[in-house]
């Protein structure tokens, strides 16, 4: 599951952050990513993916991701790698050390 096939199209993008947006009703036990600042997150790592000029990679805001106790939470990929996002650094730190740096941001990965 998830491999590639030498007859695929080419991928349109290198790497596809989707940014949860979920908003549920104040007081909700699982919470929300929304109310956890998750639009100024992907606002934010939309202006720093230009400013650092990275090609080839989109931010999109998404509906519920399903882990919002665990957010604000975003999902890479084609990888499917999901982080949790709760500030300015932790976007710098996924931008710089997984997309420009091919590695993975540890203390942020979002359990199995």
């Amino acid at each position: 599951m998830g491999e590639r096939h030498a007859d695929d199209a080419k991928l349109y993008f290198e790497t596809h952050v989707f940014v949860c947006d979920n908003r549920r009703p104040a007081g909700h036990e699982r919470g929300c990513c929304a109310s956890k600042g998750s639009e100024k997150i992907r606002d934010y790592m939309k202006v720093r993916v230009k400013e650092l000029g990275i090609k080839g990679v989109r931010i999109n805001q998404s509906g519920c991701l399903d882990r919002c106790e665990l957010g604000p939470c975003a999902v890479l990929y084609p990888e499917g790698v999901w982080y949790r996002l709760e500030d300015f650094a932790a976007v710098d730190a996924v931008l710089e050390q997984h997309i420009i740096g091919q590695g993975r941001v540890a203390a942020l990965l979002l359990p199995q």
